[in-house]
């Protein structure tokens, strides 16, 4: 008897071979199965990317940013005593912000180190009073040479300078960056010292105002404007004037002109390869066309000979030299039939085929079992053997049986 599933289309040959083919409901289900993992995943990818960068805390100095590396807090305090500031993100938008030189702070706090020479030192001469946050070795050859880094601060260093926001704070979070005087010759006011000659604070004269280089950066963060004089020394040195502008390079100042097309980017020995590669596929794809011949449309379900099926399976069984499964299947067929020979029940063991078929023969049970359980060929030769000996039996029970 042939079962068919709920969700198949079957038809069956005059041999006995079913031919399955799925519903559309059923490749739909399946589809949806995986619309739907595809769909989860993309969630989770887009809610982990949202969210990364409030795990981090944002970006360090970002007067907009409310975490604790921040400095958004500092920002709505000096705009309630009065300063009105300004958030800039290009050297464009900071030269339309100064509008007067001599009454504009200028903070420059250069993260990514976009900036590129002549670009810092153009925004260093558009005000008077210029702070630049975390110079590296590069800002400070363009802006002050005569300044080196020293290396990292930590700790809390204490108002050693006549600079009346150090001596009014008194105590300032130290944390970040120490530079050194390398050329006695310019006039530079060195603040919070750390040791070694290594100070977090270098304010110089130039023709129009003042240039401070700020290490202590920590000491203007949510994190830490509480602590020690911090809020005084942040107050003092950003709102010296009525404006001060906030100026955080971004990619709007990188230079270049337009940006460059796919054409420009791609070598030249690009597009000879690929014309080669499709010419050369063309060419493999008339060849194997031709070679097996045209294309056949064939309605499902179709009927399939069960000599073609059982030539293909021999041939995979000779080509994978899996003796063990063709012997197998050449077991099952002996075994339904001489249950079917001996009148058992579709229901019967193994066993009670094995009983059944010594007591016809007078063969005993061992040997019996032996040739439809047991034994395993090794060889060619021995499958050969074991298939002309099943053949043979089922003959001696065939015989057995008629009178």
């Amino acid at each position: 008897m042939t079962m068919t599933a709920p969700d198949r289309e079957s038809t069956a040959s005059e041999t006995g071979t079913v031919v399955l083919t799925p519903r559309p409901r059923t490749v739909a289900r399946r589809l949806a199965f995986w619309f739907g993992a595809g769909a989860l995943a993309l969630i989770v990818g887009i809610v982990a990317f949202a969210t990364a960068g409030n795990s981090v805390g944002g970006t360090y100095l970002d007067p907009t940013n409310a975490a604790p590396p921040g400095t958004l807090a500092l920002v709505e305090v000096l705009r309630q005593q009065g300063v009105t500031v300004e958030v800039t993100s290009s050297l464009e938008s900071t030269e339309e912000a100064i509008t007067s030189p001599a009454e504009t702070t200028l903070f420059i706090h250069d993260i990514d180190k976009l900036l590129e020479p002549e670009q810092l030192r153009d925004a260093v001469a558009l005000a008077d009073t210029v702070i630049v946050a975390d110079a590296s070795f590069g800002e400070l050859q363009e802006i002050a040479p005569e300044l080196a880094q020293a290396g990292a601060v930590s700790g809390t260093l204490t108002a050693d300078c006549d600079l009346p926001v150090v001596e009014r704070a008194g105590t300032v979070s130290g944390a970040g960056s120490g530079y050194r005087v390398i050329d006695d010759s310019t006039d530079v006011t060195e603040c919070l010292g750390s040791g070694d000659d290594v100070y977090s604070l270098m304010e110089i004269a130039t023709e129009s105002g003042t240039l401070t280089i700020l290490g202590a950066t920590d000491a203007l963060t949510n994190q830490y404007i509480v602590n020690d004089g911090n809020a005084a020394f942040a107050l003092g040195l950003l709102g010296t004037n009525e404006t001060l502008v906030w100026y955080e390079p971004s990619f709007a100042d990188l230079g270049g002109d337009e940006p460059a097309t796919i054409g420009d980017l791609t070598p030249l020995w690009l597009t000879p390869a690929l014309s080669l590669l499709v010419v050369t596929f063309l060419a493999a794809a008339v060849w194997r066309g031709r070679r097996f011949g045209p294309l056949v449309i064939e309605n499902l379900p179709v009927t399939v000979r069960a000599s073609e099926t059982m030539m293909g399976r021999a041939r995979l069984y000779e080509r994978s030299a899996s003796r063990q499964r063709a012997l197998d299947a050449l077991r099952i067929g002996t075994v339904q039939r001489l249950a079917a020979v001996c009148g058992l029940p579709r229901v019967a063991s193994v066993d009670d085929v094995v009983a059944a078929v010594a007591t016809l023969t007078g063969a005993g049970v061992s040997d019996i079992r032996h040739l439809l359980v047991d034994a395993v060929p090794s060889t060619d030769r021995d499958l050969v053997a074991l298939s002309d000996e099943l053949l043979s039996l089922e003959r001696r029970v065939g015989a057995a049986l008629r009178p």
